[in-house]
């Protein structure tokens, strides 16, 4: 796909949710590099968006030195470094030096330069998180995402109004990253994780005890279903659209506000379960790489789409045409 024309906001969030299942991704993310240099972009400041964007793109490609420059050029895209979206390109910028290898040392002072966003920003614990694990420091990410959690809670890690607003903020995601990346360490449970899992069995009853498992929402676009192993058919679906149908139906018994499936890789499944020693086929391991993935924020797209709109399965086809009859399949 060719993006020549100029991009609106609203474009790049479709390409974030498609990209990675059209054709030729690398010429997309190529083509977001040439409309920044191009200026085809309906708004100037998304520059950095398009740019991390590719970035990303060309990580899950493992091309990792296209990627590397499109992270650093995102990077500098940002006029502030308080900037929405400076964090998370930083952090995988960082991410991707130590997937490169022997550029550790430029790598943690990257990240670490992100340590005080953890107590800032929702979304920080997930992407320091992962770029630490990313560089076999995962026990650093412990480290640093305790220290914070004592740092925004002190004394109250026992107290009721710990997440009691209606929607979940720092305090919640802060604490429910600390809990995977301690669970993936094998550390015994101490009394913030408790509060994490009270925090999340709050937030499960305000949905009416709706909320669907993650790892029935892992969804993955045409090229990352193909890659697969085939002893996942079971669990994901033979061909892709009984993967999207079951994807659908399940939403459709869910249905609720703030749904979403989570765009996942056949490589970040594998990857995911090497690291833990697991196998890709174990629910507890899906269920550990969706939690993973629900902590960033660009791996959720939205459900449902309006009838006519682009159907969220990333196919190019209006939802009513596509994944809305196969609700009814």
């Amino acid at each position: 796909m060719q993006t020549r024309n100029v991009l609106t906001s609203a474009d790049l969030e479709d390409l974030r949710r498609s990209a990675l299942g059209m054709a030729d991704p690398l010429g997309v993310a190529a083509d977001l590099a040439e409309a920044v240099d191009e200026g085809r972009l309906a708004e100037q400041a998304d520059a950095g968006f398009a740019l991390t964007l590719a970035a990303e793109i060309a990580e899950v490609r493992s091309r990792l030195d296209a990627a590397l420059q499109y992270a650093e050029r995102a990077v500098a895209a940002y006029p502030e470094e308080d900037a929405p979206g400076f964090g998370f390109a930083s952090a995988l910028r960082a991410r991707i030096l130590f997937r490169l290898g022997g550029r550790d040392d430029e790598a943690m002072a990257a990240v670490t330069a992100l340590r005080p966003l953890l107590t800032e920003q929702p979304d920080a614990p997930a992407y320091v998180s992962a770029a630490l694990d990313a560089g076999g420091r995962t026990a650093t990410a412990e480290e640093w995402l305790s220290e914070a959690a004592d740092t925004l809670l002190g004394d109250r890690a026992d107290s009721a109004e710990v997440g009691s607003t209606e929607a979940p903020g720092v305090a919640f995601f802060l604490l429910q990253q600390r809990h995977r990346v301690r669970r993936d360490l094998n550390l015994p449970h101490d009394r913030q994780d408790d509060l994490a899992d009270r925090l999340e069995a709050r937030l499960t009853q305000r949905g009416d005890d709706r909320s669907p498992s993650e790892a029935d929402l892992l969804f993955f676009p045409k090229a990352e279903f193909d890659r697969l192993d085939p002893a996942l058919a079971e669990t994901f679906g033979a061909d892709w659209d009984e993967h999207r149908a079951r994807l659908e139906r399940h939403l459709v018994r869910q249905a609720g506000p703030g749904l979403s499936v989570l765009r996942a890789s056949a490589e970040g499944l594998t990857g995911y379960a090497r690291g833990r020693e697991g196998d890709p086929t174990d629910h507890d391991i899906q269920a550990r790489y969706a939690q993973e993935l629900s902590a960033q924020p660009g791996a959720h797209i939205p459900w449902p789409p309006e009838r006519n709109a682009a159907c969220w399965c990333g196919s190019g086809l209006k939802y009513k045409k596509d994944c809305l009859p196969r609700s009814r399949s």
